[in-house]
């Protein structure tokens, strides 16, 4: 049994732990005393984005359509001013010149993000259309909206996704990681993803960085759109940026459970039947399915 007591034990583990030489770690968390992004804050920016975007499915019921502007307005503000904050603090982690530049970059690139609202809606109006009408079991877009998971994680990958394309450090794998643990469904947000998109049940699906996929593709769960060993280079390190996940083009299928792996193309209308393993490029209309055994087989 340990005799001693927290007067003795504190002060020589607090002194352990700081002098820990955690290399770089550290000090890139570490600029000027800023914070670093914070996943609560930008939970909280997503759940008001997913109120702009589907008014009374997500935030407050409305009462009175009639406050619609206004209380879009008050939420829009909001988001632009939490966003400013995080961004700000993104932009520290990788390191500025000078504060009142990051200040003024924050800004900037929030109300980029502000203007692309309505374009996100759009966007995952299209998604919301493509789920309801390849599911015989969504009754209405209403329940598509308030009940569907793979709508959460789609939604916050088009925000990860914008916020990429803006030049924002950090903050999309944290708003796509928050999805991930909601949902059960990793999308990178340095995917490309094309209109109307859907999946079905979406538990367990990846889709990694540098995947290019095309306009209404559906995916079921258990799908891996993921990467072979990827190459190192002369030090034994990891060749990071190059394209190295799957191109799915428009109108394919993937059902549950198949992988799909390395930089190969699906072509237009090809569908992936289920358990299917996958490192090679499939012809458009293809049809991959797994081969019935003959009794002489078995």
């Amino acid at each position: 049994m340990n005799k001693k007591n927290i007067a003795q034990v504190l002060p020589a583990t607090v002194k352990a732990l700081t002098e820990c030489d955690f290399g770089n770690l550290l000090a890139e968390c570490q600029h000027d005393g800023e914070p670093m992004p914070s996943g609560r804050v930008l939970s909280e920016v997503v759940e008001l984005v997913r109120s702009i975007v589907f008014p009374g499915y997500f935030g407050e019921p409305f009462k009175d359509n009639n406050t619609l502007e206004y209380r879009t307005g008050l939420n829009v503000a909001k988001v632009y001013d939490l966003l400013s904050e995080q961004i700000h603090a993104g932009i520290c982690f990788e390191g500025c010149e000078s504060k009142s530049e990051r200040r003024k970059m924050a800004k900037a690139m929030a109300l980029e993000f502000v203007e692309f609202l309505p374009e996100l809606r759009r966007r995952l109006l299209m998604d919301v259309a493509a789920t309801y009408d390849g599911d015989p079991a969504a009754k209405s877009y209403g329940e598509v909206i308030s009940c569907y998971p793979a709508i959460k994680a789609i939604g916050n990958y088009r925000i990860a996704h914008k916020l990429i394309e803006i030049g924002i450090p950090l903050i999309p794998r944290i708003v796509s990681e928050l999805a991930h643990s909601e949902t059960g469904i990793d999308i990178h947000p340095g995917a490309q993803i094309g209109n109307y998109f859907t999946i079905d049940h979406g538990t367990g699906i990846v889709i990694g960085e540098t995947c290019i996929i095309g306009d209404h593709v559906k995916l079921y769960q258990g799908v891996t759109l993921g990467a072979k060993s990827f190459p190192v280079d002369e030090n034994g390190n990891p060749i990071k940026g190059i394209p190295r996940h799957p191109i799915l083009e428009d109108n394919v299928i993937v059902y549950s459970n198949s992988t799909i792996l390395g930089r190969v193309t699906i072509g237009k209308d090809a569908v992936i039947g289920a358990n299917i393993w996958l490192m090679e490029d499939v012809a458009p209309g293809t049809q991959v399915v797994q081969r019935k055994k003959q009794k002489s087989e078995i």
